[in-house]
């Protein structure tokens, strides 16, 4: 079973972080990606790279997923996945990651990686990449009033 929990930045230190995932609106609207491998639709997100920080590895990993140009960014808060997870081996494992929230008011005219698609939405979709966490992460942001 999966279990996601949230903290505080100064409650776990932050070499730990090893992804940025972002929870991304433009206009009012939701922006989710599509894969080129999947059928389903996730946030903006990755792993984060050697010397990079926790949020130059977010501005990289929005640009490069949603093709944004003009954007503000704003972290929202820790969290961690806990369980077998295709990052984490055993049921026990525990992987870190920083929760940000981005209004995204420009894009590029293309996308440049292994993002198909973006889609802009009203509200979430129901065909999540990662269901036990991804939606879980969505509701935090909107419940720390990061996002509406």
């Amino acid at each position: 079973m999966i279990e996601v929990n949230f903290y505080e930045p100064s409650e776990i230190k932050d070499h730990l972080l090893a992804f940025a995932v972002i929870i991304a609106r433009t206009e009012g609207r939701w922006v989710f990606c599509k894969h080129r491998e999947r059928d389903t639709y996730e946030v903006p997100g990755g792993h984060r790279e050697t010397r990079e920080t926790i949020l130059e590895t977010a501005r990289r990993e929005l640009r490069e997923e949603t093709g944004a140009i003009d954007f503000s960014i704003t972290p929202v808060c820790v969290y961690s996945v806990k369980g077998k997870t295709s990052v984490n081996l055993t049921d026990e494992d525990e992987s870190f990651g920083m929760l940000f929230a981005a209004d995204i008011f420009s894009f590029e005219k293309e996308l440049h990686s292994e993002i198909e698609k973006i889609i802009l939405s009203d509200g979430p979709v129901s065909n999540w990449t990662y269901p036990a966490i991804q939606p879980k992460l969505l509701a935090e942001a909107v419940r720390r009033g990061y996002l509406r």
